[in-house]
């Protein structure tokens, strides 16, 4: 209760309507203090608080449902010195406060000062009473009527939003300057509040009333249509689109788009072609993942425990899907990197795309680039045209349903270009982190964030890649499988894949390790699996036919029976038949499908010196022969070729690639046809075991070449047991598989004479590995 201020009061306590009985029977005065623990139905003295007011009674009034209701006026500001009665209700010792003043001795700036701030609290609970409708006309003529400085304050405390604890602030404060200051405080705060809340509320009534305003002209237009007796489907139509397109969460360029083109729509004739084509848009942007997203498992545990299961092997590839999980845990906000996974066909690129988007709990989704020539097919076409659709980027989102899904683009080293356009440019855009995030789309015509995507590309080589597209991703190769890994996943892998595509069980056919290794040996040469994955798919149909002619007895798949159901080996051991004359040497060669070996073959016949070769080899190969054959002849002295000066003269050589329908080329073919003439001109045979990769200079050095592991594990199915390499790609070794190293003993040199030494021992010493 504050001093002039009149307060009503609703009593249901017997203490309390005792008390203003005795009040009223005396002199009407009663002392009102604040309680402190208001939800004290029975306050002790300790509960009430010292500072409060005297009141006197205006008017009491009786209710018939107990209570009794007083009006009261403020008098004074009081201090509690003492209780001296508890019961029936508290009496107390108190004294009256007086108001503290500026003296009017004091200084001038002190005076002005304290007038200042008077006028700026008046000034601003007038503002404050012109921004709340529900305060009364009567107290803005009370404020700007009083002149004491005392009695405004105490009529803002007692009006504005305080709390019990302000208000004892306020309350207890006799300097007026004091209670001045504090209350401007208050005053400020409650104001700042005010302005919002009306801000709000203006901002929420324009938006209700534009939206009233458009229902009723709807309602108008509806009624209108109805008149002129035409079809309603297409407003319905209208309607549900304008739901899905405000559920959809547009941001707010793709807002004003959809808005201004369903405006349209709703002027168009429904038989129209051009309503059809803007109908189909606005599904597209009513349906796109503008805001879906799924929640990221960063789970690292998990995500490598669901990668071993799904792929054996493949070490550093889920090596670095771990870090960049642990990245993306620590940083959920990163742009990752563009992850391209070159290998062989078969290895499991594609399927290891799928393990990431289960390890990560996002969607997977997967398109083919292979062939793709039309840049509409990355970008989208243009409204203009007819059956115009998005492109596959923005149709794999969608068909996704969310905005951060595992994004797989296959084969983009076979990406081809025309006079549509070059589609690699186009994704240029795509597989940018630091363009994505406001991809284009010619048929949407507005910005789609595809920063959230995790993109994936798969190639079989990275020559064929685009440059400007090869440096916006990380290449991470995946070489082919030894017979030993290609054994193990067929046992934990294959069989279950094979034998339930044929709906077949465990106890009707059975896959030993023999079986699965006679497969692997004799019927498959490949980096991948899936030939293996057709022979023992092969198996199993020859097996569904014995069963569902009503053969009960489970079938072992052993190596006998392997060549009895998939008939005589395709590939044999032909080392020793090859490599039996002077003049044939086997080299290493890395493909697009995996490491082969080559056959190279030379022979020499009288002539004019003249290089023949066949065999469909490259520009590189052809450049290599010609290098070796100078060489040869600048060293032929040294090398003990026999003849005078006119051999070269006077022959022709002839160096030939086998399989000379499959194209081959590459820099690691001149260290083979090196020893290739070397062996045909000195009649010396090269051992039959003994493989070679490498490529050479004019001054006899051998250069460094790549593949190393595709290369060494067709040495190991082609049953080589030696092999020449460069000495710089004596690093490459400790990759290799360790049983590979075991049954291949390798030799690093660094200069053709090195590896003539080796292919043409003077003596017959066992020469030790050099890993």
């Amino acid at each position: 209760l504050f001093p002039d201020m009149v307060l009503p009061l609703v009593l249901s306590s017997e203490r309390d309507i005792a008390l203003m009985d005795e009040a009223i029977l005396n002199n009407r005065i009663v002392g009102l203090v604040p309680q402190l623990n208001g939800d004290e139905q029975e306050p002790t003295r300790e509960d009430l608080h010292r500072g409060g007011g005297a009141g006197i009674i205006l008017k009491m009034l009786k209710f018939p449902d107990d209570t009794t209701r007083v009006l009261v006026q403020g008098i004074s500001r009081i201090h509690v010195k003492s209780f001296i009665q508890s019961e029936p209700f508290f009496k107390a010792s108190i004294e009256v406060l007086e108001e503290i003043l500026p003296d009017k001795s004091s200084q001038k700036s002190e005076q002005v000062r304290f007038n200042a701030l008077f006028r700026s609290l008046k000034a601003r609970f007038d503002k404050l009473i012109s921004l709340m409708p529900n305060f009364p006309e009567e107290l803005k003529v009370a404020s700007m009527n009083i002149t004491e400085p005392g009695r405004l304050a105490d009529l803002i405390a007692s009006n504005i939003n305080l709390s019990m604890e302000e208000r004892c602030q306020i309350l207890d404060l006799i300097d007026v300057r004091k209670r001045m200051e504090k209350l401007s405080v208050f005053l400020e705060r409650e104001m700042q509040m005010v302005e919002i809340g009306h801000k709000i509320q203006t901002d929420v009534q324009a938006k209700v009333g534009q939206g009233q305003r458009e229902f009723f002209l709807r309602e108008q237009l509806k009624s209108i249509r109805h008149e002129l007796g035409e079809d309603d489907e297409s407003s319905t139509d209208i309607e549900e689109l304008r739901l899905q397109l405000e559920q959809a969460g547009l941001p707010e360029e793709a807002r004003k788009e959809a808005n201004r083109e369903l405006n349209r729509l709703g002027s168009m004739q429904p038989n129209s072609a051009e309503y059809t084509v803007s109908r189909t848009y606005l599904d597209w942007m009513a349906t796109l993942p503008w805001q879906k997203k799924t929640a990221d498992v960063l789970d690292i545990r998990l995500a490598k425990k669901i990668m071993d299961s799904d792929h054996y092997g493949l070490e550093k590839v889920k090596q670095r899907i771990i870090e960049y999980l642990a990245v993306r845990k620590i940083n959920p906000e990163g742009r990752g990197p563009i992850l391209c996974f070159v290998g062989p066909p078969g290895v499991g690129k594609t399927s290891l795309g799928k393990s990431i988007a289960a390890a990560l709990g996002r969607k997977f989704v997967r398109i083919s680039l292979g062939g793709v020539r039309d840049e509409a097919e990355v970008r989208g076409h243009r409204r203009t045209y007819i059956g115009a659709l998005p492109g596959r980027i923005i149709q794999g989102l969608r068909k996704a349903g969310s905005n951060n899904p595992v994004f797989m683009m296959d084969e983009i080293d076979k990406l081809a270009s025309d006079f549509r356009g070059d589609p690699a440019s186009a994704l240029l855009e795509v597989l940018d982190p630091e363009q994505n995030n406001s991809f284009s789309d010619h048929y949407l015509d507005v910005a789609f964030d595809l920063s959230n995507v995790m993109f994936i590309t798969t190639a079989n080589q990275v020559d064929t890649i685009p440059p400007a597209l090869h440096d916006r991703m990380e290449v991470l190769p995946i070489p082919g499988y030894s017979e030993e890994e290609k054994l193990q996943i067929a046992r934990h892998h294959l069989v279950k894949k094979v034998l339930g595509a044929h709906g077949l069980k465990n106890s009707q056919i059975r896959f030993n390790l023999k079986g699965l290794q006679k497969i692997i040996t004799d019927y498959t040469r490949e980096a991948g699996l899936r030939n293996l994955e057709r022979e023992m798919s092969a198996i199993c149909r020859k097996v569904a036919v014995k069963i569902a002619k009503g053969i009960t007895k489970p079938v072992g798949i052993d190596a006998a029976m392997v060549q009895k159901l998939l008939g005589s080996p395709k590939f044999h051991p032909e080392l020793a038949n090859r490599v039996k004359t002077p003049g044939i040497c086997v080299g290493l060669a890395w493909t697009a499908t995996g490491g082969d070996v080559l056959f190279i073959e030379s022979t020499r016949m009288h002539g004019t010196g003249k290089l023949i070769l066949t065999g469909q080899i490259g520009e590189v190969m052809k450049e290599s022969a010609t290098a070796a054959l100078s060489w040869i002849r600048t060293h032929s002295t040294e090398l003990g070729i026999k003849g005078d000066g006119k051999l070269f003269s006077e022959s022709d050589f002839h160096i030939h690639f086998p399989e000379g329908a499959i194209p081959k080329d590459g820099p690691s073919a001149g260290i083979t046809m090196i020893v290739s003439l070397v062996s045909l001109l000195k009649q010396k045979r090269v051992p039959a075991r003994l493989a070679m990769t490498g490529e050479l200079t004019l001054r006899g050095r051998i250069l460094p070449v790549g593949g190393i592991k595709e290369k060494m594990l067709a040495a190991r199915r082609a049953g080589i047991k030696e092999v020449i390499l460069p000495k710089q790609n004596e690093s490459d070794l400790a990759e290799l598989p360790k049983e590979l190293k075991e049954d291949i003993v390798f030799h690093p040199v660094q200069s053709i004479e090195d590896a003539l030494k080796i292919a043409f021992p003077t003596r017959k010493t066992k020469v030790k590995s050099k890993q």
